[in-house]
This record gives structure tokens, sequence and C-alpha cells, in this order.
């Protein structure tokens, strides 16, 4: 465990330290950040490259073996009402309780919407409950879409399509949160499970469709987000809003200390409350069906552990650590007089960023497994990585020239479904799950305070642009792993055709030289004949 644990440990410092190095070096040069919030974002750093190890170590020995063993037993039990009634509940439980998801709810009026229950709902309160209710319905769409059969690339083209007429009725400042939703919502603890749910699934077939069916869970489940907040906008009365990074007063490290001190214990709250869901359906599946032996138990169990207390250190250093930074750095950069540089410096970030997000890991680290490596960890990277720089340019576009949404949503989407038709269908289905996977908690932690914070220092409007930064982070992913899957088709037939003169011309020579020893057998044959 030592060994995997310093294995880890050097992999994730790779990861997070070249945007922490991009970051510095900004402060050395162009924009230098006041003590505290540069205190905050070096130790934010150290505590991020220790949160996302033991992260790591306990996705993989507790959080993916939970879903696989929760998938492979539901299709085993082949009772539809327990599949639907269990993916129902975990999608609605896990997402209310999904962190970036309460991050998000803050961000809406507290107005009174309206009263239920004599409860007194506010606009976030509303959108957290619609949202995890989106993400239910999905999440049960896909599991059923695995039972039937259902050609994915035709349910993301209905879909899609459906959620680009809902958007020209609904208000246009909910336009670009509601995209951001369906990035937000699949977070460090969904999207493990979910991964691992539908790998565990699919693992269960034998049939050519199997390793296609593995991924698409989380595409599907960023949908019904978007539509839900969608609806949300076609009927609500308050206005959407955004509540501004606030920069804590730091005049020595025993203050950045107390900051950190102060933050952990809401964190060891959320988190507990959205893992608990998932453990209590696991334990009642471990006691009532898998009954596995007490060793393996135990082992799943210490990596739940090690995956709560890596995710509470990870997002209080995202949290407290980089926000801050990312607010400071993002306004700094826009009053610049050149500040047309904050594009090529957005981009750079963003295409480090990517690797500092923990759920890229898993699901890289799991199509790899599951496509036996034809489709490599590095491939994957490589790809979103490219796409996540792309995103974050065009975000920065929007806030310097104040460009609607429309222009990028609408031509980006209708690349990537067109592309689903001319790609291998597991690439569709892996580049729609990426595109949840990619808008993380450094995106909401840093990115999106990038964002706004240079919106608000050019005067922008914040709910029209700086919130499309994640709409822009989901979308690009599903280009760029697409391409992927065209340039893999590509090599792919080119080799087979290779592979098909090669064995041409093998035939060939055999043929020849089949025919020299007929030739020398009949020459044999009337020798024979001649000598008689």
């Amino acid at each position: 465990m030592k060994k995997e644990l310093f294995s880890k440990f050097k992999e994730t410092a790779v990861a997070v330290l070249p945007v922490a190095g991009v970051v510095f070096l900004l402060h050395l040069t162009i924009a230098p950040m006041p003590f505290g919030v540069l205190a905050l974002f070096l130790s934010g750093t150290f505590l991020l490259i220790v949160g996302m190890t033991l992260f790591q170590l306990g996705s993989e020995v507790g959080m993916t073996p939970i879903g696989n063993q929760i998938g492979s037993k539901l299709v085993e039990l082949k009772n539809l009402k327990i599949f639907i009634i269990t993916a129902f509940l975990l999608g609605l439980l896990v997402t209310i309780a999904e962190p970036d998801l309460q991050v998000l709810g803050k961000q809406m009026p507290e107005d009174t919407l309206f009263s239920i229950f004599g409860m007194d709902l506010s606009v976030g309160q509303v959108l957290i409950y619609m949202v995890a209710i989106g993400v239910a319905l999905f999440l049960t769409v896909a599991v059923l879409r695995v039972v039937f059969g259902w050609d994915l690339s035709r349910l993301f083209l209905i879909l899609y399509i459906i959620v680009f007429v809902m958007a020209f009725f609904t208000r246009p400042e909910y336009l670009a949160v509601a995209f951001d939703s369906g990035g937000v919502t699949t977070g460090p603890i969904t999207v493990p499970f979910i991964l691992a749910l539908g790998i565990g699934i699919a693992s269960v077939r034998s049939d050519k469709n199997a390793e296609n069916d593995s991924f698409g869970f989380v595409g599907l489940c960023s949908v019904g987000p978007i539509m839900s907040v969608l609806i949300m906008g076609m009927f609500v009365k308050g206005d959407a809003s955004y509540e501004e990074t606030v920069i804590p007063e730091i005049e020595n490290f025993a203050d950045v200390i107390k900051v950190y001190l102060d933050a952990f214990p809401t964190f060891f709250e959320e988190v507990a409350i959205a893992l608990s869901p998932i453990i209590a359906v696991y334990l009642f599946f471990q006691f009532v069906y898998l009954k596995l032996p007490k060793s393996s138990l135990i082992k799943t169990l210490i990596g739940v552990l090690y995956t709560y207390v890596g995710l509470v250190i990870f997002l209080t250093a995202a949290n407290v650590g980089f926000m801050p930074a990312g607010s400071f750095m993002g306004g700094a950069l826009a009053t610049l007089d050149y500040n047309w540089v904050i594009i090529p410096i957005g981009m750079l970030v963003g295409f480090f960023i990517l690797m500092a997000e923990p759920a890229v890991y898993v699901l890289t680290v799991q199509v790899e497994e599951v496509t036996g490596g034809a489709i490599t960890r590095k491939m994957m990277m490589t790809a979103l990585m490219i796409g996540m720089s792309i995103s974050v340019g065009m975000a920065m576009l929007r806030v310097i020239t104040g460009i609607s949404i429309w222009y990028l949503l609408i031509p980006g989407y209708g690349i990537a479904l067109i592309l689903m038709f001319f790609v291998p269908k597991v690439f569709t289905a892996i580049a729609f799950d990426s595109g949840g996977v990619a808008s993380g908690p450094m995106t909401a932690t840093f990115l999106l305070p990038f964002a706004i914070g240079a919106c608000s220092a050019v005067g922008g409007n914040v709910l029209m642009d700086g919130f499309g930064v994640v709409a822009m982070v989901a979308m690009t992913p599903l280009v760029a792993i697409q391409i992927l899957g065209a340039v893999y088709a590509v090599k792919a037939k080119r080799a087979k055709k290779e592979e098909a003169e090669e064995l041409a011309e093998i035939y060939e020579d055999i043929e020849e030289e089949i025919e020299y020893y007929q030739l020398d057998l009949e020459c044999a044959i009337i020798e024979l004949d001649y000598d008689e």
C-alpha cells in the first residue's frame, strides 16, 4: 500500500504542479497576488496533491469495486423493478449531496420562490432538487438503454434536439447556468460510482455491444440537469445571480492555518452526506445479495475511507486555496491595457488544469482497462487537454467581447452530433462521458471564478458571460474525443488494409511456390514415364 501511495503521490504532483507553476509565474510577472491570496494558493497546491493522491487510491480500492459489484448484481437479478428503483434512488440521493451542486445552488438568489408543505423554497433549493431529479431520471434511462439495447447515438441526437428547442423558450440568464449545471453535477462523488456502475452492468454481457455499453452513463446523466434548469428558467420568478468570491484577510501563516481549519468541518460534513447513500446501498446489497468475504468487505470500506479523507482535503484546498487565486487572477488580467492576453493565458491554464481533475483520472484509467489498451490513457488525456484549452480560450473570448453563448454552443454541439455517425460507437459514449467529467471541482473553483473575476473587471454581464466557462468545458470534449475516434478509425482501417495487402502478398508467394512444385512434379512424372 505504501508503494502504491507513493506512486500516486508522484503521479498527482506531476498533474498539479504545471498549473500551479503557470499561476505562480503570472504572479511573478504581470499579475502579482497579495500575500494572503498567494499563501492560500501555495498551501492549497500541497493539500490538493495530498487529497488527490488519497482520492485516486481510494477510488480504485473502494468506489470502483462498489459500482462494479452493484451493477453486475442488478443484471443478474433480472428484476426490472429493482433495476429502475435502485438507479433512480441512487441518482437522486447522490446528486442532492454532490458538493459541486451545493456550491452552484448557493449562487442562486435567496428570495423565496414559493411555499410547499409548510416550507419556503428559494430558487437555489429548487435548482438542487430539480437537478437531482433530472440526474435520477436519466441514470434510469441509461440503465434501461443497456437492458433494451437502445442506440446511444440516436438517443443523444433526440435529447439534444429537445434541449436546444427548450433553450429558445427559457430566460436568457438561465441558459448558461443550465449548461453549466450539466457539467457541475457530475462531480467527484457521482462520476467514479456511475462509471463503475455502467461497466458493472455491461460486464455481464457477452455480445459485441458490451464494450460500447460500458460508457455513456455520465453523458446521459449530464442531460437531465440541463433540461431541469431550462424548465426552471421558463417558470421561476426569481432572477439567477452570483455571489462574488470573498478573499479572507490574511496577515501571517497563522491566519492561513485558521482559514483552513475553519473550512475543513464544512467539507467533512458535505462529503460524508454525499458518500452515505452509496455506502448504505452497498451494505444493503452486501448483506442481502453479494455476501462477499469479510476480508473483501473490509478492503472496500478502507478504500471508501481513503476516498472520503482525500476528497475532503481536495475540496477544501480547491475552494479555500484556488478559488480566491482564480478570482483575483482573472480580474487582474482583464484590467491590463492588453487584456486580450487573457485568452492565450486562459488556454494555457486550461490545458494543464485538466490533469488535476480527479474524475478525469478515473475515466481515463477505466477507458484503457475496458478497451484492453486500444484507447490509451495518454491518447485520452492529450485529446481532453487540447479540448479544455480551446474551451477556456472561447470562454475568455466571450468575457472580452460579450458575444452570445449561442454562437458557440450551436456549432459545437452540432459538430459533436454529426460526428456521432462517423466514428466508432464506443468513442461517442466516451466523448459524452468526458464532457461531464472534465468540468469538475477544479473548473468550478478556479476556472469559473477566473472567468467571473475577469467579467466583473471589464463590466460584463456575469450571468450571461461568466457562467458559460463550464458549458464550454463540458462541450469541447464531445468534439475532441470523437475526432480522436475518427483518427483511430482511419488508422485502424489503414492497418487492416495493410494487413490484407500483406496477406495477399503472402498468398501470392504461396501460390507461386505451389505452381513451382507442381511444375517440378509434372517434370518428374514426365521423366519417369520416359525412363519406363
